[in-house]
């Protein structure tokens, strides 16, 4: 009789949850629109290029934050920040990694624009904040050493 009553319990809710997920719809997530061939870039000039990237000014406005030193590059915590006004889009690129764009997001208006997020990072590199900031390309970079390799290293 429990165990019945268990099984029961366990499909109503099963049922109940997946009527509820549908009743509220996919939510917006503020991901950037994908763009395989900007994560298939091999090279750090094809990934700006593939992202619309032409130009772009160097920009204290933007930052990268992370240790100096990361003991596992598999998991290296990068936070990126912009306080340009009208920022739409940031994203992580990482110099030497065999793939350089690591991460893409769309900020919308009126939100903080500011990121944290864990990256890979085969080695040593330079890590680059990209923001487009009103219709304009700013860029910040920061070296961060890695002991240990994370990208097949």
């Amino acid at each position: 009789m429990n165990q019945s009553r268990r099984d029961i319990l366990r499909m109503t809710s099963i049922i109940g949850i997946g009527l509820a997920g549908s009743l509220f719809g996919s939510f917006n997530v503020f991901g950037a629109e994908w763009m395989p061939k900007s994560f298939e870039a091999k090279s750090l000039e094809d990934a700006l290029k593939e992202i619309g990237v032409d130009k772009y000014s160097i920009s204290t406005d933007v930052s990268v934050v992370s240790a100096e030193i990361a003991e596992n590059g598999a998991v290296v915590p990068v936070s990126i920040s912009s306080v340009i006004p009208k920022t739409d889009y940031m994203a992580i690129l990482v110099d030497k990694n065999p793939s350089p764009l690591s991460a893409a997001f769309n900020i919308p208006e009126g939100t903080e624009a500011s990121i944290t997020t864990r990256v890979k990072m085969g080695g040593t590199s330079k890590v680059y904040a990209v923001v487009k900031a009103d219709g304009k390309w700013f860029v910040a970079s920061k070296e961060i050493k890695v002991t240990l390799g994370g990208c097949g290293g």
